[in-house]
């Protein structure tokens, strides 16, 4: 069962509203020693997370089905970078990052115990009976397996989603009592942050057709701005205290007109020579790319190796508010969308400082002490980005 967008928090109802995690959605599906965890899209998660395997097996009955979310949790919140790097063909790499990163399960819906089929009743009987498989067990049994929190109490909903974007979550869910579990319709109501913030327009990606264009036809990938290029997506970047520029993520999904229009924008920001593209405060990346360092914008995406992911610098001197739903360590958790363009701001003020936010408590107590609630100032410590 999916969500439908809401900027706003519904009232009224008796609804349950419960903290939207940001993870990999889950279905546990257990029968005696058999269990295995089924993505949102039905693909197979559970050879990925082994520590997970045997703590459900200790948390829940033998036959059961369990609606929820794969985390990992960090120092500063919840750490969606560390749970994508989870997913990984070599079982020794799994292995040693089951370790170093485990995950945790966080159970929002129960959907069958037994032989009893719990779909089509009312979602209200369906948290209080998963709050007595899950409510009182104790951690020492199963200390990565979590019941979300939830309250029916639309005062500290609102408090929960001013307050939980500091720890990674997305927003808050809103869920009717009487609603009955129905698969692939968006029945729920996801409220979350939108929120702008200047940032510094660094590069661009030109735009490739892809073959449901209706045409193959690429831009090459040093086709000038301005000269029959159409633009794909903007790159971000913020200034850290040390006054090194940091990607922090990206602008897409441009209309057609749109993208022909910024080409014609971006030409007169690119680098007039050779030498002032060496000075382009990311033209190190091909050279930390070829030491085998961290991927880079320049690098192939690891979710699709065929993806051309290059980028053509331009000088940092254009500012773009641009729309952002939550920060995700020091990168944007999504892609950002586009406002307005900012002549009236210096690119120099382009910072971290904007974007500070703070861990709740109820994360730290959620997870224990390894989520420490307080201040987290967003500007990496790092060399670059990731």
């Amino acid at each position: 069962m999916l969500a439908k967008l809401s900027r706003e928090l519904p009232v009224g109802g008796g609804l349950y509203y419960e903290p939207k995690w940001d993870g990999f959605r889950g279905i546990v599906f257990r029968d005696g020693d058999a269990l295995e965890i089924g993505s949102r899209n039905e693909l197979p998660l559970t050879r990925y997370f082994p520590e997970l395997v045997e703590a459900l097996q200790g948390a829940l009955p033998k036959r059961v089905v369990v609606d929820g979310e794969v985390v990992v949790a960090g120092p500063s919140g919840l750490d969606f970078d560390a749970l994508s790097q989870r997913v990984h063909p070599a079982q020794s790499r799994v292995r040693m990052l089951a370790e170093t990163t485990p995950a945790s399960f966080i159970a929002f819906d129960l959907l069958a115990v037994d032989d009893e089929d719990l779909r089509r009743t009312p979602f209200a009987v369906r948290r209080a009976r998963l709050e007595g498989l899950l409510g009182h067990l104790p951690a020492a049994r199963a200390p990565s397996v979590h019941l979300t929190p939830a309250t029916l109490d639309p005062g500290l909903a609102a408090d929960w989603f001013r307050r939980f974007e500091g720890a990674g979550l997305d927003g808050v869910v809103a869920k009717d009592p009487g609603l009955a579990y129905l698969e692939g319709k968006r029945a729920m109501v996801k409220v979350k942050h939108e929120r702008t913030a200047e940032f510094v327009v660094a590069g661009f990606r030109p735009y490739r057709p892809s073959s449901r264009d209706g045409a193959k036809v690429a831009v090459a990938q040093d086709a000038p701005a301005g000269t029959g290029g159409e633009v794909g997506s903007l790159l971000l970047g913020l200034y850290r205290p040390d006054g090194a520029l940091a990607h922090v993520g990206v602008i897409g999904s441009f209309a057609a007109a749109q993208r022909r229009q910024l080409a014609e924008v971006l030409a007169p920001y690119r680098p007039r020579d050779a030498a002032e593209a060496a000075e382009h405060p990311w033209a190190a990346w091909a050279a930390a790319q070829a030491a085998g360092g961290v991927r880079l914008p320049g690098a192939r995406s690891r979710w699709n190796a065929t993806k051309d992911l290059s980028f053509q610098p331009l000088r940092p001197e254009l500012v773009v508010e641009a729309a952002y739903e939550h920060l995700q360590g020091d990168r944007l958790r999504h892609t950002a969308q586009f406002r307005r363009w900012r002549a009236d701001r210096s690119p120099s003020s382009c910072t971290y400082e904007q974007l500070d936010a703070a861990v709740p408590v109820e994360l730290a107590e959620v997870f224990g002490a390894g989520v420490v609630p307080g201040p987290v100032h967003r500007a990496p410590s790092g060399p670059g980005p990731g």
